[in-house]
């Protein structure tokens, strides 16, 4: 039996690896999402609206109150799994990076004591080899695991899917990929990769596993429209930056200002709870680590600076300097925005088009040159005398070789001596962020040595930026924001003698400001800054400094996100509409469209040559009426139509309609629902005879036969706020209608409420609301 049991398992571990991609694999995945992420080519809408055809409506009325509940309790169950993979999979990210960037520095203070030459030499093969992984594992089994993810995500909450971002194999590259690119000291975060990683596992859940590496369950297949999955994914963004700040409260703001273009207070409180069990896998984490069984794990890791020990209070005079800061952080985060735009931009036209090695080559470069910079400025810096221990009992100076915290003694002529520039790079941006926002230390930074740092660490940030590894740029942007931070603090001491002012506070009020001023963000980053640096009575001056810095970034140019998106070629609908479409009609929108319908009735051969000559991916379908006028009677999905050549089941001789009453034999509504991974079927795919070819199709089963209908003299504008608000794919635009058959008011919406809380949950949330809305009625 245990020998059974060990070759099935074999066997299982077998077929997974051949399934995994090879280079060649990877490289044609690669020109695939490349081709698909530049200009738009290739991205699909998501069906965020309920397809009422034949087959949904014979499967809603089969489902009773049972099925309701079992739906409901595994939407909160799959709530609690996303809050437990995303909480699990930041501590195995946070713990591995942690362990290697101890062990290099451990090995390098320990080289260096013997010869600065090979500490350097070690220093570099760390580095080099950390982040080697990671390019390789996105360029060869990867590629939509570059860059953070925030704004593919962002795009598939909105309507849009890119290929691939949301695969199991994208998952893993996330994963690993931070690990070696934020390990290896590059200058860049792992904070926006893990809002991309939530977004994978919720994206993974909601489809049942993977079903191409056999890591799948049928139980758990039920959500099977992309509303369901939208509600996971936003679900999954907040767990990524819960998990990334431990800011539960944060993450739930982040995911309804930043990523989510839908929004209900039943989605809320998932949200919130996915977020909560975030944190509390987080915090058992943290205190299983406190033991010493996590290594190098220590005090750094989760980002938590604690700054309640500091500036208790601030008076007027500061002010002027909080603004100024603000300004500066407006005017650096939409220079960061522009330069980045400019410098990725270039990069995909000319320099990622020549393969993956050219690739591997560029990462290894900014690494070689980013060891460099950390390892030889600090050489340079003249090295400063340790603090009186008498008058500071609680500072330890210079620290112990190789661990975390303030003065680090480095290429110093005693051993009562530190190196404020080496104390800045010879850290995990954590720990080095922490530094910076420490109070009682006045004095550990030279202004030469915090400016020197602003712009070298500013101009690699802006290089690392867009290279073919996991990049997240919250922690880089708090790291700029809080060099400039305190150097406004350090002014603000000398001038102001009198004051009670801590230059960590200052510091704090960087970093948020360069975060506005980049990202745009205003109560979502106010409270990750309240609940990361534990001090609520800073709020005021956060939400002053960020709402002065957007201001100023938002004079320039969008967000980095947005900015970001545009460039991938992510088709984003914004909250409001634009001027010009006040003045522009449904009419004028479309006047230049080519309108490609099929009958109700339809020969297969001229389906297949539809499908063949555009690519749209709805079409209207219309029939003849008793009076022989042309009648529209629905809309048919592309993917609908594929499913059907190619099931082939539904093809009849006859060009007269077919029995409805035998489609729930041959189909159910499961049969029509798109893969996560938006690939599907492709019409090159399906092969028919040329008997075939000439048989028919009755539509009238599948097509949906009540669309959205617009008036074609109705503004764009109010167009566009119907698309976005009800997350629509098409919309029909058509004369004015010559008679009313009636008028909904607001009573005739207003249902009997029912007591049962999963059913009035389903009716808002789920695809089955409107079975059940229409049986309350």
């Amino acid at each position: 039996m245990l020998s059974n049991h060990i070759q099935n398992g074999i066997e299982t571990a077998r077929l997974v690896w051949s399934r995994l991609p090879n280079s060649e694999e990877a490289e044609a995945e690669e020109e695939l999402f490349a081709r698909r992420s530049n200009g738009g080519a290739g991205v699909e809408s998501l069906d965020y609206e309920v397809i009422e055809n034949y087959a949904y409506r014979e499967e809603q009325a089969l489902r009773g109150k049972l099925w309701l509940w079992y739906y409901v309790c595994l939407k909160w169950l799959f709530a609690l799994l996303i809050g437990i993979g995303t909480g699990l999979a930041a501590v195995f990210i946070n713990l591995a990076v942690e362990n290697f960037s101890g062990w290099k520095y451990a090995a390098t203070f320990s080289i260096i004591q013997h010869s600065y030459f090979a500490g350097f030499l070690v220093y570099i093969i760390f580095n080099l080899g950390l982040v080697i992984s990671s390019v390789f594992i996105v360029t060869h089994f990867a590629p939509a695991a570059a860059g953070s993810g925030i704004p593919e995500i962002k795009g598939y909450l909105n309507g849009v899917d890119t290929h691939g971002i949301l695969l199991f194999r994208t998952l893993i590259g996330k994963i690993f990929g931070s690990i070696g690119s934020v390990g290896g000291g590059l200058a860049l975060g792992k904070e926006g990769p893990l809002v991309h990683t939530g977004a994978c596992i919720a994206s993974l859940l909601g489809q049942g596993g993977s079903t191409k590496y056999h890591l799948s369950s049928r139980w758990l297949r039920i959500f099977e429209s992309d509303r369901d999955r939208r509600d996971l994914v936003t679900c999954g963004c907040a767990a990524g930056v819960a998990a990334a700040f431990r800011a539960p409260v944060g993450g739930v703001l982040f995911a309804l200002e930043e990523v989510t273009s839908w929004w209900r207070s039943q989605l809320m409180w998932r949200v919130f709870f996915t977020s909560a069990v975030v944190a509390v896998v987080v915090r058992s984490a943290m205190s299983w680590c406190k033991s010493g069984k996590c290594g190098h794990f220590g005090s750094g890791g989760f980002i938590i600076w604690d700054i309640s020990g500091g500036q208790e209070d601030y008076s007027f005079q500061e002010l002027l300097p909080m603004a100024i800061i603000g300004v500066i952080g407006g005017l650096l985060g939409a220079l960061f925005n522009q330069l980045t735009l400019y410098i990725t931009n270039w990069r995909r036209k000319y320099l990622h088009k020549k393969g993956n090695r050219v690739k591997i080559i560029e990462v290894c470069l900014i690494s070689l040159i980013t060891s460099v910079i950390s390892f030889g400025l600090p050489l340079f810096r003249k090295c400063s005398p340790c603090p009186n221990s008498e008058v500071n009992p609680g500072i330890e100076c210079p620290r112990p070789p190789g661990t975390d915290g303030n003065f680090v003694n480095f290429y110093c002529s005693d051993d009562k001596e530190y190196n404020d520039l080496a104390t800045i790079f010879f850290n995990t941006q954590d720990d080095a962020i922490r530094n910076l926002f420490s109070a009682k230390t006045f004095h550990e930074y030279s202004a030469q040595s915090l400016l020197t740092f602003l712009v070298m660490f500013y101009s690699l940030a802006v290089v690392t930026f867009g290279t073919a590894v996991p990049a997240g740029q919250f922690v880089p942007g708090i790291m700029i924001g809080s060099t400039y931070g305190r150097l406004v603090g350090m002014f603000v001491v000398k001038f102001y003698k009198k004051l009670n002012v801590e230059e960590g506070t200052y510091a704090l009020l960087g970093a948020a400001s360069f975060l506005g001023g980049s990202m745009r963000m205003t109560v979502s980053l106010c409270v990750i800054m309240v609940e990361i640096t534990n001090n609520l009575k800073l709020l005021p001056l956060i939400m002053l400094v960020l709402l002065i810095s957007k201001a100023v970034g938002d004079f320039f140019n969008n967000g980095l996100y947005e900015e970001q998106a545009q460039l991938r070629g992510i088709p984003l609908l914004e909250s409001r509409s634009k001027q010009y479409m006040r003045t522009m009609t449904a009419k004028e929108a479309c006047k230049n469209q080519k309108v490609v319908y099929f009958s109700r009735i339809v020969k297969v051969a001229d389906i297949v040559s539809i499908l063949r000559s555009n690519k749209h991916n709805g079409f209207p379908v219309v029939d003849h009426g008793q009076n022989g006028e042309t009648l529209v009677i629905g809309l048919i999905l592309r993917s609908h139509l594929l499913v059907l050549l190619q099931s082939k089941v539904d093809f009849q001789n006859s060009p007269f309609p077919c029995d409805i009453r035998g489609i729930s034999n041959r189909h159910n509504f499961s049969d029509f629902v798109k893969p996560v991974s938006s690939k599907g079927v492709s019409i090159e795919e399906i092969h028919l005879t040329e008997e075939e070819l000439e048989l028919y199709l009755d539509l009238a089963p599948f097509l949906n036969p009540s669309p959205y209908i617009v008036p074609e003299d109705m503004s764009l504008a109010k167009v566009y706020n119907l698309f976005r608000q009800l997350g629509l794919r098409h919309i029909f635009v058509v004369p004015r209608a010559s008679r009313v058959i009636g008028l909904i008011t607001r009573k005739d919406l207003l249902i009997e409420e029912n007591d049962d809380s999963a059913i009035m949950e389903l009716q808002s949330t789920s695809r089955a609301g409107f079975g059940t809305m229409v049986r309350g009625l």
